[in-house]
């Protein structure tokens, strides 16, 4: 690895570090500070505006469409700080995370123009059409189908377990536009308005009473011509980029919630006296060792990019990790219900929800009344699911990296 910090870097650390004690709320930092409900609501729906006005949201895109065009390295330490304060940086995942990077890197001018601009201001929300109902692992047999009619695309098929579909503006959406073609040859990524007549959401309800995840219907719904990404029938690859930037999120930084947990695991096992215990002791050192290994391979991450090094063992870092630490991430909530006992399943135990990294999910406790802690553990439950299956990254790995067979498929 060859990293190091320039004087500027540093200089633009302290600049946002300013920042942050300046636009927080007051005694943000103090020990043991927490939002009330109110303020917490009132908090999560005025940041994403602060942070417009501040610049910080997609940094690192080229000014001319609207970003600060940060270096990798002035990107790197913006989330650093963030983590660091513990305050939230994105405003729509999807948007700022997943389809912005694609039409940066995929995009007409006139796409980049129109949608990116949007995106950064919070005036278009997205949700991803990708997942079918018979095509989850097996992406590329989708049968959402295209048709061009015109200036059109008449668009007609069912997706599911499409996140926040219910208030999204727009789906990138991947459809068969060929379907002579073989399978990941026929497919292109359109950008679809969600608000039109033949486009139907569905939510899911799930155990917590929730609905974030809907199915989506789509009956002769229409989508523009120009509103394909990176060329028709070439939807394949533009979607694998995608991914990418979802697995390759927070490289050097998306240890830090694990760090914390570790912190409050330790925690109460000294409480209920299992510290001394020798299984749980080895539990948490073994999990404290992927922490830091997770940690050296968002450095290795980094450092290939700084390096644009295309070395394909570099280059399926982010498969590895995100199979790395969704694994982990199991096991170790499988090691907190074990510290906590069997109280771990009362509403009452475990961190506040304001502690306990990644949860912050109190809006399902009305219907669904679980700790902050039980929460962390069922929602760790999807994570070797989202962004590409555990069993998908082994295969990623073995074919493209080790050279093994591809493997087989039924007739």
């Amino acid at each position: 690895m060859d990293l190091s910090y320039s004087d500027a870097d540093e200089a633009f650390r302290k600049e946002i570090r300013t920042w942050l004690e300046t636009h927080l709320p007051a005694g943000w930092f103090e020990p043991g500070f927490e939002l009330s409900a109110g303020d917490r609501k009132a908090f999560n729906e005025a940041w994403p505006t602060t942070l417009f006005e501040g610049g910080w949201i997609c940094a690192t895109w080229p000014t001319e469409y609207g970003g600060k065009g940060l270096s990798t390295m002035q990107g790197v330490v913006l989330t650093e700080e963030f983590a660091r304060a513990k305050a939230p940086l994105r405003a729509d995942f999807f948007g700022d995370t997943l389809v912005g990077p694609t039409i940066l890197q995929w995009g007409t001018e006139e796409q980049k123009k129109d949608f990116l601009p949007k995106i950064l201001n919070g005036t278009m929300s997205w949700c991803q059409g990708f997942s079918e109902p018979n095509s989850g692992s097996d992406l590329a047999s989708l049968k959402t189908s295209a048709i061009l009619d015109g200036d059109e695309w008449i668009i007609n098929g069912q997706k599911v377990w499409t996140t926040q579909g219910h208030h999204a503006n727009y789906c990138f959406l991947l459809t068969r536009t060929d379907p002579d073609a073989p399978k990941h040859k026929g497919i292109s990524y359109l950008l679809v308005p969600m608000d039109q007549p033949g486009v139907e959401v569905r939510g899911i309800t799930q155990p917590d009473g929730t609905a974030e995840f809907c199915e989506v219907f789509f009956d002769n719904a229409r989508c523009p011509k120009d509103n394909v990404v990176g060329g028709v029938n070439n939807g394949w690859k533009v979607a694998n980029s995608t991914l990418a930037f979802e697995r390759g999120m927070s490289a050097t930084t998306g240890y830090r919630r694990f760090e914390e947990e570790y912190r409050l695991m330790l925690a109460a096992a000294v409480e209920n006296g299992l510290n001394e215990d020798p299984g749980i002791r080895q539990r948490l050192a073994r999990f404290h060792s992927k922490i830091q290994i997770l940690r050296i391979n968002g450095l290795r991450s980094l450092s290939a990019t700084l390096n644009n090094s295309r070395d394909l063992g570099v280059a399926a870092l982010g498969a590895t990790n995100k199979m790395f630490w969704s694994e982990m991430h199991q096991e170790a909530m499988v090691l907190a219900l074990d510290i906590l006992g069997p109280a771990s399943m009362l509403i009452t135990t475990g961190p506040s929800a304001g502690s306990w990294p990644g949860t912050g999910r109190d809006k399902r406790r009305e219907s669904y009344p679980v700790s902050p802690m039980m929460s962390a553990f069922f929602f760790s439950r999807s994570e070797t699911i989202w962004g590409g299956t555990s069993q998908i990254q082994r295969n990623i790995v073995g074919e493209r990296v080790l050279g093994l067979p591809k493997e087989p498929h039924p007739a």
